[in-house]
């Protein structure tokens, strides 16, 4: 099972490189690399609390506050992220929406690396 958990890590930070990575490169518009990484994160991360919570032999045990806190900062960037997509494909470009889902992935990082 350690095998699969860690698979779904790498899904996971490769859902978080497709929002950070689409938001270096397409400024100032949401492109569909960061609605696609935006969705990732989320299920992916909703993956591996369920398993780490359920799944005694790995040995892992969530810090719940830290775990809503960044689920709350994912569903706002995927929420930016959709968006914004939504508004691009209209020929309406929001940069504010753009900086927001980047800026707040990038934050996102932070609370996962920092919080102890």
């Amino acid at each position: 099972m350690t095998v699969v958990y860690n698979l779904i890590v790498v899904t996971h930070i490769l859902g978080l490189a497709a929002v950070i990575g689409g938001y270096a490169a397409g400024q100032p518009r949401v492109n569909e690399v960061m609605v696609w990484g935006a969705r990732a994160q989320i299920i992916t991360g909703l993956i591996l609390v369920g398993m780490a919570d359920a799944i005694d032999s790995l040995d892992k045990h969530p810090n719940m506050a830290k775990i809503v806190v960044k689920l709350v900062i994912a569903v706002a960037v995927a929420g930016c992220a959709e968006i914004g997509r939504a508004d691009a494909k209209r020929d309406k470009v929001i940069p504010a929406l753009t900086h927001t889902a980047g800026i707040l992935a990038i934050a996102n990082v932070f609370v996962a690396v920092l919080w102890t």
